[in-house]
């Protein structure tokens, strides 16, 4: 087995530890550090990633991260090795925020660059350090402000092992999403290492279903590969190929009528935007048959807002 190089830390079979990713400067001369934590098997086995914090605000994945590292058999693998990162972006988490302080987004800065931007430097030593080290990674996210997701897995489902990996992991939803430029999970396609990413809950606010099923997850995926031994739950996954929003036709109070998750059909009515002074009342129906995917939470809506995010199972 080789020995795991991070930032001058040789990790050697057998040990669990945690190293610096590396250390960056803020204008206060302020140091900011990433945390990387290391189990490894004294067997072979795959190297899997799992990483949270990729935005400040997404603390429901830092949730389902921190609980992984807590579990035993993560501490006693029977094979194979663990890269866990809890809080990628360490800055935006102490504000709360979604964005870098200079406003980028971290996960449109990969590759990344040495000497470039606070972000393209964390993206670089991402992909640097991390991505050869692993044989494939979960990327933990929420919903945005106001968007709730239903527990769901995104992968591309004709890159190879990205659907593979979906089923072991076993999410409610599985989800055929095309890859977005700089993002961690492109760049690390190009390198030929897959990164699913696990979407649950909303931003700031604590989803105890969307951690537990990320939790859950997690530990199918390990026993899959045979690296830990727990009885976990079974779980069906929809598998969903394509998906379409819901916008709303009128300004008002937006009110679902459905669970998030919950099957549809087509004209099924599925919530009401009232007029807040009592004199108007739209319907809104669905436009096709699919699952709920995510719902805006927002209960104040203006025309033209994405409202019911719908995963359709076929094209027909």
């Amino acid at each position: 087995m080789k020995d795991f190089l991070i930032n001058g830390n040789y990790i050697l079979p057998g040990e669990n530890t945690s190293v610096i990713l590396n250390t960056y400067k803020l204008p206060t001369k302020t140091s900011i550090e990433i945390p990387v934590h290391i189990y490894r098997s004294k067997k072979e086995g795959p190297t899997i990633l799992l990483s949270a914090g990729m935005h400040g605000d997404e603390t429901n994945g830092i949730e389902i991260v921190r609980r992984i590292m807590t579990r035993p058999e993560v501490h006693n693998l029977k094979c194979g090795n663990l890269i866990v990162l809890p809080v990628i972006n360490i800055v935006s988490f102490l504000f709360g925020s979604r964005d870098l302080p200079d406003g980028r987004d971290l996960n449109r800065c990969f590759p990344g660059n040495k000497n470039g931007s606070f972000g393209a430097r964390i993206a670089y030593d991402l992909m640097k350090t991390i991505i050869p080290l692993i044989d494939f990674g979960v990327d933990f996210h929420t919903g945005g402000a106001k968007i709730n997701n239903y527990p769901q897995l995104r992968c591309v489902f004709n890159f190879p092992d990205n659907e593979e990996i979906a089923k072991r992991f076993s999410a409610p939803l599985i989800i055929d999403s095309v890859y977005r430029d700089g993002t961690f999970r492109k760049e690390a396609a190009k390198k030929g290492k897959p990164i699913l990413v696990y979407e649950g809950g909303e931003s700031l606010r604590f989803d105890y279903g969307a951690i537990n099923e990320g939790v859950n997850g997690c530990l199918r995926l390990m026993k899959s590969y045979d690296m830990i031994d727990i009885e976990v739950p079974n779980n069906p996954s929809v598998r969903i190929i394509k998906d379409t929003w819901v916008r709303a036709k009128t300004s008002g109070l937006f009110h679902f009528n459905k669970a998030n998750g919950s099957h549809v059909d087509k004209n099924e009515l599925i919530g009401v935007i009232c007029n807040p002074y009592g004199e108007v009342e739209t319907k809104i129906i669905s436009p096709v048959s699919g699952y709920v995917v995510g719902v805006n939470n927002q209960p104040v809506v203006n025309e033209g807002d994405a409202l019911i995010h719908i995963g359709l199972t076929h094209t027909d």
